[in-house]
């Protein structure tokens, strides 16, 4: 049975925004006649007087003034040949007319930038996947966003500043694509490429980071929406991002004053900034990250009034650490004070946010800050630990190499860098065992345990 690839997309935009296009078929002696049409200004399948103003008008409309042809029989489910960024009308027509000699049928469709900012993916039963830089098919690769239907479009609309135009429907899978700039023959920011549907199965978001999407808008920035959608109490933020318009969410705090912290695409515990007041963002960007290689926003955050703060992790042996300070605990964290005993009723309160999170996520690592009357989760990531009391890692190694915790952190990343496959760390010297600290020596990897120095 014959199966027209314009025909389904005709079908689609009848009541979805779809790339503009205008599609054809070879006619006598090398010729096309026109089949289906959508073109912003015009009526749908307007039928335009002749193939140079077909395309001249496509061009015109397209929001980089660039077309693609796509190729087709009916009697072959394989697309033929795919021609990409045309800017010309001349070669256009000449690159049709080349096509059709071969007896194909033609879709011609503007050009989508998937590298605008925005991003692409799948909608199927309750879940939704995307990654920017893309096309749809990003769903075969690793490292796509995974989310629940409702907190996805939660974080999106967030990010780019309006609500995506997309349903969860059962046995409904929708590729589509968003972006910054409205786009297609709708001139909306949502693009529907294609709807199957008498799907059978469940889809299960997989909600995992770093994914693509995190390093986007920064890993500081995604944990921190995640736990504000959650219904976890988040400072009010604002993100400076390097390639999207600012967007802020959390919620306000009873303090006048901001934290300025970068956001690298992944966690790199203690290693760019973080700042009590305001900098400049594009300054400090340009000192940190010349390249744009490592950090991909900046955040500048409400403080809390802290009466005491922290950090708690999913331990070993199904245990939760939770560790903090009296007051701010910046110093804390980079390795510079110990950690003290917190009162039963903020140990109670950050182990409610602990539980809450873990319910929700599954294992997670958060930073916290207690007011006086409830907790703030200042970072969050995804994951456990294996750490327990005295064990950073556990694990057996043929030698072990000694670093003293009174160094600076940047000296221990280094060090803890040049140790060999195989061998072991041993942190001389009390450390919390969720700092910055202990966080480099787990990313590392290599087996390793805490021991208390002499003098201590």
């Amino acid at each position: 049975m014959a199966f027209y690839k314009d025909e389904s997309l005709n079908e689609l935009a009848l009541d979805r925004n779809v790339a503009q296009f205008v599609s054809f078929a070879p006619a006598s002696k090398g010729s096309l006649k026109q089949r289906f049409c959508r073109v912003a200004g015009y009526e749908p399948n307007y039928v335009f007087p002749t193939l140079e103003n077909a395309i001249k008008v496509l061009l015109t409309t397209s929001v980089d003034g660039s077309v693609n042809i796509r190729s087709f029989l009916p009697d072959d489910p394989r697309s033929k040949e795919f021609v990409y960024g045309l800017t010309r009308v001349d070669t256009v027509l000449a690159e049709m007319r080349r096509l059709s000699a071969s007896g194909l049928f033609l879709i011609v469709n503007e050009t989508i930038d998937v590298g605008d900012g925005g991003v692409s993916g799948v909608v199927q039963s309750d879940v939704i996947e995307f990654a920017p830089d893309d096309t749809p098919r990003c769903v075969e690769k690793p490292g796509t966003a995974s989310l629940p239907f409702t907190l996805g479009m939660d974080v999106l609309e967030t990010v780019y500043g309006f609500r995506p135009q997309l349903q969860s429907v059962r046995g409904e899978r929708i590729e589509f694509s968003i972006h910054p700039r409205p786009q297609g023959w709708m001139k909306t920011h949502t693009l529907i490429w294609e709807r199957e549907v008498g799907v059978v199965g469940e889809a299960t978001a997989k909600s995992s980071w770093p994914n693509r999407f995190s390093r986007h808008i920064g890993d500081k920035a995604f944990g921190l929406l995640i736990a504000h959608k959650l219904g976890l109490r988040v400072p009010r933020t604002t993100v400076i991002s390097r390639r999207l318009a600012p967007f802020v969410f959390g919620s306000e705090t009873r303090s006048g004053e901001v934290w300025v912290r970068t956001a690298p695409t992944e966690p790199q515990p203690g290693r760019f900034t973080t700042v009590k007041g305001w900098i400049d963002p594009f300054k400090l960007l340009a000192k940190e990250d010349p390249s744009g290689e490592f950090i991909a926003s900046v955040l500048c955050q409400a403080a809390v009034p802290a009466t005491y703060s922290g950090a708690a992790i999913a331990g070993g042996d199904n245990s939760v650490i939770i560790e903090g300070t009296e007051g701010e605990g910046d110093r804390f964290m980079l390795g510079l004070d110990l950690p003290q005993k917190l009162p039963d009723n903020v140990f109670e309160e950050v182990r409610s946010t602990f539980d809450k999170l873990h319910e929700l996520l599954g294992p997670v690592r958060f930073e916290w800050v207690f007011d006086g009357l409830t907790t703030w989760v200042v970072q969050l990531h995804r994951g456990g630990t294996e750490t327990i009391t005295g064990v950073l890692v556990p694990g057996d190694a043929y030698k072990w190499t000694r670093i003293e915790a009174v160094l600076p952190l940047e000296d221990i990343r280094d060090l803890v860098l040049q140790v060999e496959d195989g061998a072991g760390l041993v942190i001389v010297g009390d450390i919390g065992l969720t700092s910055h600290i202990a966080d480099v020596v787990r990313k590392a990897g290599h087996p390793a345990r805490v021991e208390r120095s002499i003098a201590a």
